[in-house]
Formats: structure tokens, sequence, C-alpha cells
């Protein structure tokens, strides 16, 4: 009977412990990002989705139709939140998430260590033609046509390939392009 009890006491133990490990989320603690840390950016959080696309996409499928560019002064003017014909800041970024961590710096902010800032989005770079960081009522009035400038191919929309940043130098994927020579 002893015999029995010592042999089933580290039995139960490690069924026990077996149990556990399976219990745990796969990847880490939930929320910390990265692979085998919980997702796919290595802790890092997803940047919120741009409130001037969301406003130029009326059927959200991540292309900029002729009729959407068309009508881009008067879906701007939908986040124009104080009604003064212009959009600030404020207006054009969703706020801070009270629980989101320090990260990376605003499009056109400083710096943070050895990163450069990041250029803004060539969707407000078009838009903001004085690159103030405001969209004044001529440059609302002016969207359409300021769009139409990052058609690349002239077919009169606007695809995710157009609307991208380009990469920054040393953020390319897969191996570097030959020599030119």
């Amino acid at each position: 009977m002893i015999m029995k009890t010592i042999f089933l006491i580290p039995t139960v133990l490690l069924v026990a412990a077996a149990s556990l490990v399976q219990a745990q989320p796969a990847g880490g603690p939930p929320g910390d990002g990265g692979p085998g840390q919980g997702g796919p950016n290595g802790g890092r959080r997803r940047p919120p989705p741009d409130p001037v696309l969301i406003a130029l996409d009326a059927n959200h499928d991540g292309v900029l139709s002729t009729d959407e560019i068309a009508n881009a002064s008067k879906s701007l003017l939908a986040l124009d939140k104080n009604g003064d014909g212009q959009l600030t800041q404020d207006e054009l970024r969703p706020p801070r998430p009270a629980d989101a961590p320090d990260g990376p710096p605003p499009p056109d902010g400083p710096a943070q260590g050895n990163r450069p800032p990041r250029p803004p989005s060539p969707v407000m770079h078009v838009l903001d033609a004085n690159h103030d960081g405001v969209l004044s009522a001529d440059e609302i009035a002016n969207a359409s046509k300021a769009l139409l400038t990052l058609d690349k191919n002239g077919d009169g929309q606007l695809t995710p390939d157009e609307l991208r940043p380009p990469r920054p130098a040393g953020d390319q994927k897969g191996p570097p392009p030959p020599p030119q020579g």
C-alpha cells in the first residue's frame, strides 16, 4: 500500500503540471506581441487605422474608387468635429489609447533613439499642400485633385500599393536587390 502511494503521488503531480502547461495560451502572456510572445509584431502594437483613409474609403474595401476620390472633400468634412471648415491634428488623429505603451513617434514627430521620424502617409502628404499638419478649407476643397497625383497607373482609382508609404531604407523585406552596374 505504501509503495502504491509513493508511486501515485508523483504521477498525480506530473499529470497536474502537464495540464497547467497545456492551459497556458500559446506564445506567451496575452498582449505582449511577437512570435513566441503572443503575436506577430514582437511586442509592438499596430498603429490605429488612419481616420482620413477610413473617411475617404466609404465602402471600406481598401481602394479609393473614382467616386470616392470625387467625393473626397465631402468625406473629409465629416471629420470636422468643430465645424470650422478645416481639419486640425486632433480631428485627423485618433486619441492615443489610455493603455497604450510608449511606442514609435507620431507620423511627423521627433525621432526616438536611433529611429528617424516616420514620414506622413502619402495621402496626408498630398492633401496637406503646405505641410503644416492642418487641412485648410482650400486643401479640403482641392482633395480630389490632390489625391489623383497618387494614381501611379492613371486608372482613376487608388489601390493599397498607391496609398502605402514607401519602405524606409534598411526596412526592406527579402533579399537586397542585385547591384546595378
